[in-house]
């Protein structure tokens, strides 16, 4: 069950950045992979970029990824994402906003998943801080 909390919520980092990418327009598959205020906060940050007519490029890499079971139906999860690669980048002008690599650069996100009848984990809360010390590398 750890396996698939993991996969889930890495599916739904990606469901973000396909959305904001513009290869999943509707954002299903943002919907699919988040709730409640998760959803709430995915569907925000995604319009900020499309607001800003951004894309996303470069890399960021997750990491420290810890979890554990509440029970057979939620679950909580904590990791750091190393956004010093990555930068939005303006789509009609193709101009990438390069930043200078701080500690607010390192990310530690604390979920909650819950699992749907159809086993999919979806993530219900997401709260990150951005500079968290544990998240320095």
């Amino acid at each position: 069950m750890k396996d698939a909390v993991l996969a889930d919520s890495a599916e739904r980092m990606r469901a973000v950045d396909v959305a904001i990418a513009g290869t999943d327009p509707a954002g299903e598959a943002v919907g699919f992979y988040n709730r409640g205020k998760a959803l709430d906060a995915a569907v925000s940050w995604v319009a900020q970029f499309e607001k800003a007519n951004a894309t996303l490029t470069g890399e960021v890499r997750y990491f420290d990824r810890k979890g554990a079971l509440e029970d057979e139906d939620s679950a909580v999860l904590t990791f750091c994402a190393d956004e010093s690669k990555g930068f939005s980048k303006d789509k009609a002008t193709g101009e990438v906003a390069k930043t200078p690599v701080t500690r607010n650069s390192y990310v530690l996100y604390n979920t909650r998943l819950d699992k749907t009848s159809d086993g999919i984990w979806q993530t219900s809360q997401i709260l990150s801080t951005r500079g968290a010390g544990q998240c320095q590398t």
